[in-house]
């Protein structure tokens, strides 16, 4: 696909390049990045150099991850968020906000985007976020952004070599107004 960029009100999300690698490693050296995320720890700039520098240019062309640069109305990065692939019609959404920039709603704004995007230019029918349980600002960003709950995976996240509980939750076409593509048949109650 080619590379797209969106907008909202205060925000530009476009495709992480190598022109994000200084924000990226500045960003990553932050402890709570590494401890809820599956970026390395210690974060050295070579990883910064080969996710922004390679892995997410390719991923974005072979269509296996679209992953967004967050930047304010100074151009400054605020966030990462980006959706991966996954099985069937379906996408997962990742997240991690630059530390100064946090509690603003920014990554709130720009999960909506990326999820409105997926929907309507990818045409997915479901976007899953999961998180590591305990990782609440994660899920208050989830939940803001219209993600419903389904409960606890245990064991459900292998990273560093550790594996924990983690929640999961989703996002459908129909919780946005818009058509999905599959026909869907929810349980009965």
């Amino acid at each position: 696909m080619d590379p797209v960029t969106l907008t909202t009100d205060r925000l530009t999300l476009r495709p992480l390049g190598p022109q994000d690698i200084d924000a990226v490693y500045e960003a990553c050296q932050d402890p709570e990045v590494g401890r809820w995320t599956t970026t390395p720890v210690p974060y050295r700039r070579e990883d910064a150099e080969s996710f922004a520098g390679t892995i997410a240019p390719e991923a974005w062309v072979s269509g296996k991850e679209y992953c967004f640069a967050v930047l304010d109305e100074q151009g400054r990065l605020v966030a990462v968020t980006g959706l991966m692939e996954r099985v069937g019609n379906a996408r997962e959404i990742g997240f991690w906000a630059v530390k100064e920039h946090r509690g603003q709603g920014y990554m709130t704004e720009a999960v909506r985007a990326v999820t409105r995007w997926g929907f309507e230019e990818l045409h997915v029918d479901r976007i899953e976020w999961k998180a590591e349980v305990g990782n609440h600002a994660s899920r208050a960003v989830a939940e803001k952004a219209g993600f419903q709950l389904e409960g606890t995976l245990r064991s459900g996240l292998l990273n560093k070599g550790t594996r924990s509980d983690t929640w999961v939750a989703s996002l459908l076409p129909s919780d946005l107004g818009l058509p999905s593509q599959d026909a869907y048949l929810p349980a009965e109650s």
